[in-house]
C-alpha cells in the first residue's frame, strides 16, 4: 500500500506587506483595491478611428471607404 504524497507548495512571497502601523482589515481591502485597479489597464486599440477623425471626415465630407467592415465605419 503506498503512501499519500502531500502536494505542498510553499507558499507565495506576499504582493502586499505592512512594514510599520496597524490597519483594520477595511483599510487593507482600500489599499489592496487601489493597487490592484492600478495592473489591470488595457491599452486602447489605436487602430480603432477616433472621434475627431469622424468630425474631420464629415467636415471634408468625405465617404467611408469600401470594403470588409466599411457598413461599421459609415455610422456617423
Amino acid at each position: 500500500m503506498s503512501e499519500p504524497i502531500d502536494d505542498v507548495t510553499p507558499p507565495a512571497a506576499p504582493l502586499i506587506s505592512v512594514v510599520k502601523g496597524q490597519p483594520t482589515a477595511e483599510e487593507l481591502a482600500a489599499l489592496t483595491a487601489v493597487v490592484l485597479s492600478l495592473g489591470g489597464a488595457e491599452t486602447a486599440d489605436s487602430r480603432k478611428p477616433t472621434v475627431r477623425h469622424w468630425v474631420r471626415r464629415q467636415q471634408l465630407r468625405l465617404a467611408p471607404s469600401p470594403g470588409p467592415g466599411a457598413w461599421k465605419r459609415s455610422r456617423g
